[in-house]
């Protein structure tokens, strides 16, 4: 029997061979299948129903809702404020800069189940307003909102062709993160990140790698809570 540690390490090493599958994706059936396959592990089970592990599912397994909601001593997050993060940036790079399509948060009228107002990626906030963030959101609608969003990336990543990997972000779709308040201003570091990324870079960053080390950092933030 393959143990989680061993699930996670055979994640880490996949994803380093990722990007150079993507980079060079000869043949395409193939590539899309390996980044189908390690999108997958990084989500709930649920969602693509396809892997015999999950890494948010090993996140969430045995762990107790309060802490879910709580930020360790000298800590910066919580476990259900890095949920929000990483769906936030998966949804709003896949469908506004990759799709050209509504972000699946306003388009399904995902805010009023999740019990909050915020709508951007979360980078500007502070320790007070992760911590009212926490303890306000429904973490089943959270995570069900997560699964949304992964399963419309596989959608996305399914309709893309060949050369659409290299195609470089368009300023217009740009401009649809701000004039949505997908992003904070003071954070507009990370919009500058992703217009200078094609499509390829995306799907590496936050798509996979991205919601690798926020969900190595929520399984160390467990540890801390134990």
């Amino acid at each position: 029997m393959i143990t989680s540690e061993a699930y996670r390490k055979m994640c880490l090493k996949q994803q380093s061979e990722l990007r150079r599958v993507l980079l060079r994706p000869d043949p395409y059936d193939q590539a899309i299948q390996f980044l189908l396959n390690q999108h997958a592990v990084l989500h709930s089970a649920q969602m693509a129903g396809s892997e015999p592990w999950s890494f948010e599912d090993e996140v969430f397994s045995d762990l107790p809702v309060e802490q879910a909601r709580q930020i360790p001593r000298n800590g910066e997050h919580s476990v259900v404020w890095l949920v929000w993060h990483m769906a936030r940036c998966e949804d709003i790079t896949m469908n506004l800069l990759v799709a050209g399509s509504p972000q699946i948060l306003l388009r399904d009228k995902w805010l009023g189940r999740l019990k909050v107002t915020v709508r951007d990626t979360g980078n500007t906030m502070d320790g007070n307003e992760i911590a009212n963030f926490s303890n306000t959101v429904d973490i089943e609608a959270l995570r069900a909102y997560r699964a949304a969003v992964g399963r419309r990336t596989r959608e996305v990543i399914m309709q893309l062709q060949p050369a659409d990997l290299k195609r470089k972000v368009q300023a217009a779709d740009l401009q649809q993160v701000w004039e949505q308040g997908a992003v904070e201003p003071a954070a507009g570091e990370i919009v500058a990140y992703w217009g200078k990324r094609n499509v390829a870079g995306l799907l590496l960053m936050p798509a996979t790698r991205h919601n690798l080390v926020h969900l190595n950092e929520a399984l160390e933030i467990k540890r801390k809570l134990r």
